[in-house]
């Protein structure tokens, strides 16, 4: 049965991270997407702060729909009581039916995995592919030397300015709310 309302893609880390404020922002998150009635696509772990998103999504009511890659269910300790549990059969797979589910795509803090997700719809984005936000949460400045590599790349030539048009960083779950809103209106 396909979901009729939006969608927002969760990219985070399947660790806790070393400040409590990254938990915090997950969990803020979850409950923000259940508060306005989306549902939560994310990599379908129940470890790290990919774990506190989907708990605070679901315990609030939200749906959520899980994609994990079949090598990953042990180690990442995949939910089984979502709405939608999808096993994939690797990574590239995963990236796809995620990204296909949602209709904005959002960063929380993250290691190499959600690199790799945030860089494939950028580069997506950027070839006109698709048209989806992409919003990263900034949460104690995660995110800002991502933010000073991507204007190297445009400062350096190797991207067009409108580059950094496609990416926008929010500082808080509240900022991100209100881009959701408003992106997905």
């Amino acid at each position: 049965m396909a979901h009729k309302g939006k969608s927002v893609c969760v990219y985070c880390g399947s660790r806790p991270g070393v400040r409590p404020a990254y938990a915090e922002a997950a969990r803020a998150t979850g409950a923000m997407i259940a508060r306005n009635g989306w549902r939560l696509v994310y990599g379908a772990g129940d470890v790290g702060i990919m774990g506190e998103v989907s708990r605070a999504a679901t315990e609030a009511g939200a749906e959520a729909m899980g994609v994990i890659p079949v090598h990953l269910v042990a180690r990442e300790q995949g939910r089984r009581d979502l709405a939608r549990f999808v096993i994939t059969e690797n990574m590239h797979e995963r990236k796809k039916v995620m990204f296909m589910n949602s209709d904005a795509i959002v960063m929380l803090p993250g290691g190499a995995g959600s690199l790799d997700e945030f860089f494939e719809v950028l580069t997506w984005r950027q070839l006109g592919l698709h048209d989806k936000p992409i919003l990263l949460v900034d949460t104690e400045d995660y995110w800002a030397p991502l933010a000073a590599l991507l204007a190297h790349v445009v400062a350096e030539g190797f991207a067009e300015e409108t580059l950094l048009g496609t990416v926008r960083r929010v500082g808080d779950v509240p900022a991100l709310e209100a881009a959701l809103k408003e992106a997905m209106a």
